[in-house]
């Protein structure tokens, strides 16, 4: 029987990746790669649909075999960052009192997209009360003899009734003009800040409309049933149908792959994941076994979009070596791609004639001061960190970013010799001076989302991986790895990537029935977009300062029994992983509470101050997986274990346990839950009632003799 496979694509600057792994067993089948196509005819769908071809092709696969297909493209970050926008119209609407404010608050203008790169837009206003057929005609055809190609309705409080912004949109598409709505960009209100995300996701439509299209249709004519997913920011993946609604969603998306594929291997409870190329380097944060999400932000305002916090920093690879008087004083943030050189470290050593120090200036605007090798028979090289790495010893034989030592000293002698250092001296300059600045990155990370630095862990992927994590572990003292199959990490990514869908809506003491309404919703969203039921999780936050109701859920495409075959821990491993992320000893650990795939340990802690004259006792909390995984920690916590039976009365009675009193009122703890497969964040209720609504909700379909674990933390 032939078996099941699911086909990742990563498309990206220089080159189109695709992976295909067993569906069973997670095994990598096959992975190839071909030159972007940015210049031909069908744009980067023409790579994409040849990619596939070739990978189903070599490896004799059927289409009918193929379960589950998705890809990870750039197209909209670079789109943003290169001003590659459709000019777009704005039908701005509201009415009576509120009007003015409208005009004003929906003509958002001329939006900076990057330095000199700006996304144009035309304004037209119309009253609400007197909103006919001829009115919103006219107001488009003078949008568009002014130059829109794709229009934006938007009308104050159409998050609770986008009846006008939808008939707007019937009379675009009757005059044949793309358009969009700021209800179907996000449910909250902030009619400013709706507007201008439904430009920016407006402005992308007819290019990524055309993508799509012919990606859809080359899919479909390979004769693979499956439909082809998208990846989006956030680390989830979505249909061609939302991302013709939507294509704002995959901006970074080829970011949130290559963490993405890092989870499925790598089993991390805090650290930070490093995508490393050939100019720059991705950083992100791993937090109790997931990575983190921020609001997104186009020119300096936000976004109603969320996405991976991702810091990307001009060092990696192909970094080239800058020199001022005599001295190497900076590395970056030019690469040997940039200054179309060949890399030093990867040259024929044959071919280096008589080596001499040429500085040059890779963009016309930049100072001759990188450092490039020029040969009498007209080669010539750039001087890289990937040179200095490989010199040094940090890059490991077979690696993919393993060169040729011989060619990479040669080039580094000439550069030694003119600054009067050797060349292990000028190598280890080079890389403090990049390796620091990723560290002062990783730093602020640390502390902005408080890791556990007894547990951190530095993960590398891409084809550079080894030329920065292991000289940064080294530098901070932290343990670090090359993740499996680094520089097909975002492909194998895309291929393994869960449905997400998140919908927000501005809701004041939100009640039982918003929120089962929210999750109906939340739910029938993620099922659309290919999530298996019986896999999707709920997680329900309540926003008290912005009236904000939030659902997120995330679901597999099919039911997975098997995380990538990683064997269970026993009780001592994970006893000891409990250890080393508490730092008591090994007998002071208990191990509470044992269900589904959930251990919970707790430890009591004293802390000393003031020279020992003041104890503070903590309860320390932490919830591993069954694959060692911590996916919680919480430093002043409680657990209960009950059945679902018993959950009424002993949860609310560890519920009024657990909240702290004063003169403003009772504060409800972090409330957390296991059970089963699933864990249920609960840290977002703001009132008794409305966690106990939830929870009723997330345990309605269980046994009553089912085993919960839960967990209540007082934040300090």
């Amino acid at each position: 029987m032939n078996r099941k496979v699911r086909i990742g694509i990563d498309v990206g600057g220089t080159f189109t990746d695709a992976a295909v792994i067993d569906n069973e067993t997670y095994e990598i089948i096959a992975k190839d790669k071909i030159p972007t196509t940015h210049h031909a005819e069908e744009g980067v769908a023409k790579g994409i649909v040849t990619v596939i071809n070739k990978v189903l092709k070599d490896n004799k696969i059927s289409p009918d075999d193929v379960v589950f297909i998705a890809h990870g493209t750039t197209q909209a970050t670079n789109a943003l960052l290169e001003g590659d926008v459709a000019k777009t119209g704005i039908i701005g609407m509201g009415k009576g009192f509120e009007g003015e404010r409208a005009k004003g608050e929906t003509n958002v203008g001329d939006i900076e997209l990057a330095a000199g790169k700006y996304l144009h837009t035309v304004h037209s206003y119309i009253d609400s009360g007197n909103l006919t057929d001829e009115r919103i005609k006219d107001a488009i055809l003078k949008l568009k003899s002014n130059g829109a190609e794709v229009i934006v309705a938007s009308e104050a409080y159409s998050v609770d009734n986008p009846e006008n912004e939808i008939k707007v949109i019937e009379s675009c598409n009757k005059e044949g003009l793309y358009a969009t709505g700021g209800y179907e960009i996000s449910q909250l209100y902030g009619l400013m800040a709706r507007t201008r995300t439904a430009v920016v996701n407006g402005a992308l439509i007819p290019k990524m409309m055309e993508t799509a299209n012919m990606t859809e249709t080359s899919v479909k004519n390979a004769n693979i049933k499956k439909p082809l997913m998208i990846m989006r920011c956030d680390g989830g993946v979505m249909t061609v149908e939302e991302v013709r609604k939507r294509p704002i969603l995959t901006m970074l998306s080829g970011l949130a792959a290559g963490v993405a594929g890092a989870l499925m291997y790598e089993k991390v409870s805090d650290g930070i994941f490093f995508e490393v190329g050939g100019t720059s380097t991705d950083i992100s944060v791993i937090k109790d076994g997931k990575v983190m999400i921020k609001n997104a932000e186009v020119g300096g305002h936000k976004l109603y979009l969320t996405s991976l916090d991702v810091r990307t920093l001009g060092i990696a690879g192909g970094s080239m070596i800058v020199v001022e008087n005599g001295k190497i004083v900076d590395v970056g943030p030019r690469s040997a791609h940039i200054a179309d050189k060949e890399y030093e470290i990867f040259a024929d050593e044959s071919k280096m004639s008589n080596p001499k120090v040429k500085y040059i200036a890779p963009r016309k605007d930049d100072k001759a001061n990188y450092v490039a090798i020029e040969c009498d028979n007209g080669y010539s090289y750039a001087l890289t960190v990937a040179g200095a790495a490989n010199i040094l010893g940090y890059v490991p034989e077979n690696d993919y970013a393993r060169g040729n030592d011989k060619a990479g000293r040669k080039g580094w002698e000439v550069l030694a010799k003119e600054i009067g250092i050797s060349v292990e001296e000028a190598c280890t300059q080079a890389m403090n001076i990049a390796i620091k600045k990723v560290k002062v990155i990783v730093e602020n990370l640390i502390k902005e989302y408080d890791l556990n630095t007894s547990i951190i862990r530095l993960v590398g992927g891409g084809g550079s991986a080894s030329i920065i994590t292991p000289y940064l572990g080294e530098m901070m003292d932290m343990k670090f790895n090359i993740a499996k199959n680094a520089p097909y990490i975002s492909t194998i990514g895309v291929a393994l990537a869960l449905v997400r869908e998140q919908v927000e809506r501005n809701v004041a003491n939100p009640t039982e029935n918003d929120i089962r309404r929210i999750r109906a919703d939340v739910m029938e969203a993620v099922t659309k977009a290919g999530a298996n039921p019986s896999t999707v999780e709920i997680s329900i936050e309540v926003d008290s300062q912005k009236n904000i109701l939030r659902a997120v859920a995330t679901g597999a495409t099919e039911l997975r029994t098997k995380d990538l075959n990683t064997a269970k821990k026993t009780d001592e491993e994970l006893r000891e992983i409990a250890v080393t992320a508490t730092g008591v000893q090994c007998e002071e650990i208990e191990l509470v509470a044992k269900t589904g795939r959930w251990n919970a340990f707790t430890a009591n802690k004293i802390e000393k101050k003031l020279f020992g004259l003041v104890k503070k006792k903590k309860y320390l909390v932490r919830v591993i997986d069954n694959e060692g995984v911590i996916r919680l920690q919480k430093d002043n916590g409680k657990i209960l274990r009950v059945t679902k039976g018993d959950v009424n009365y002993r949860f609310s009675e560890f519920v009024d346990h657990m909240t702290t009193y004063s003169d403003a009122g009772g504060i409800l703890p972090k409330v957390y839950l296991f059970f089963g497969e699933k864990q249920v964040d609960l840290s977002g209720m703001t009132s008794k009632e409305q966690l106990i609504s939830v929870v009723n909700m997330e345990l309605e379909f269980i046994d009553e003799d089912s085993q919960i674990i839960a967990v209540a933390s007082r934040e300090n």
